[in-house]
């Protein structure tokens, strides 16, 4: 994670009272209340329990290696946005403020100004050419204008839920020459071929680039499996669908725990040559079942909306959309 010095935002006068500082002059007990505000909207909104990426934020804090920003106020932290350095790219880890903090009218709220000293810092840092950021505790548009004025594409995405107590197991659709099996660790390198070519020339791959290339792929992988960023993966309800004849995977479901008891779906895709035949389908039934049998209560996924034949198949299965929200990418 590369460092970068303190850039001063001149297009946000701070209002009085209000300070907009570096994250890196601040420690885990100063954030620790924010955090757990957060941790309790995320249950609330999306059923998610948020302690296990809270605690490593905090970790990273006391490190003084998280390039951000805080909102104080009297000498309390009542927001905060973070991000990191991938590269040229800039990613947005987070952005969230609690009600503590009213700002006085026509000033915007206090996530509007961390977002403007954020998106300045990357757009002038040194080498960054692309910045991502997916915002999925906030409502779509609540943030648009501050990213669009900047030069961000805007991508609403829509966060659904099934619920699994009570409901009826999913069929899985036999295929010719297709299997199905339970993720193993040698599957790593080979499902990230197939990310790679199932995104070539989606949507998807303009809101992330790391689907553009075997090794971006590897990489979301490794952050998908290994790190509890979106859950704590669960390799048994993962499933992968193989040619029997090659013996090669044409199809891949990644699903971690949220919480205990409710599942989400990291990433589901299936090689453009093998589509039309459920394969995607029967994976998500896989995993419905899996999930079931374990007692869990509901199963979630984000999809992009303008991926209408992935959100009409969703709806199909029972999924409802639960919230709206927007990613944004900018490329100079």
């Amino acid at each position: 994670m590369a460092l970068h010095t303190h850039i001063e935002a001149h297009r946000a006068p701070q209002p009085s009272g209000v300070e907009i500082l570096d994250l890196r002059h601040f420690n885990s007990q100063h954030l620790r209340p924010l955090l757990e505000h957060e941790t309790r909207m995320w249950q609330q909104l999306m059923t998610w329990d948020y302690r296990s990426s809270a605690d490593m934020i905090l970790r990273y804090i006391d490190s003084k290696i998280l390039p951000g920003y805080a909102a104080v106020e009297n000498g309390r932290v009542g927001g905060y946005a973070f991000f990191v350095y991938e590269g040229s790219k800039g990613v947005v880890g987070d952005l969230y403020a609690d009600d503590s903090i009213h700002l006085p009218e026509g000033e915007g709220t206090v996530e509007h100004l961390l977002a403007i000293h954020v998106i300045e810092t990357l757009q002038q840092s040194p080498g960054i050419h692309r910045i991502e950021a997916q915002l999925l505790p906030h409502e779509s548009g609540s943030l648009s204008a501050t990213f669009v004025r900047e030069g961000f594409r805007q991508f609403p995405r829509l966060f659904m839920s099934l619920p699994l107590k009570g409901s009826q197991a999913m069929q899985v659709f036999p295929a010719p020459q297709i299997e199905f099996r339970r993720w193993s660790e040698p599957d790593f390198q080979p499902a990230a071929g197939v990310i790679t070519a199932a995104y070539r020339g989606h949507i998807d791959s303009e809101i992330n680039d790391q689907y553009r290339g075997l090794t971006g792929s590897l990489r979301f992988l490794n952050n998908i499996v290994r790190f509890p960023g979106c859950g704590v993966f669960d390799p048994n309800a993962s499933f992968v669908a193989v040619n029997k004849l090659t013996r090669s995977i044409v199809g891949v479901l990644l699903c971690s725990r949220v919480k205990e008891d409710v599942g989400h779906v990291t990433q589901v895709c299936v090689l453009p040559e093998q589509r039309g035949k459920r394969i995607g389908e029967s994976l998500i039934a896989l995993c419905t079942q899996e999930l079931m049998a374990h007692n869990f209560s509901a199963l979630s996924l984000t999809v992009t909306e303008a991926n209408t034949r992935a959100v009409g198949l969703y709806l199909r299965l029972g999924f409802d959309v639960k919230r709206r929200f927007d990613a944004f990418v900018w490329e100079g």
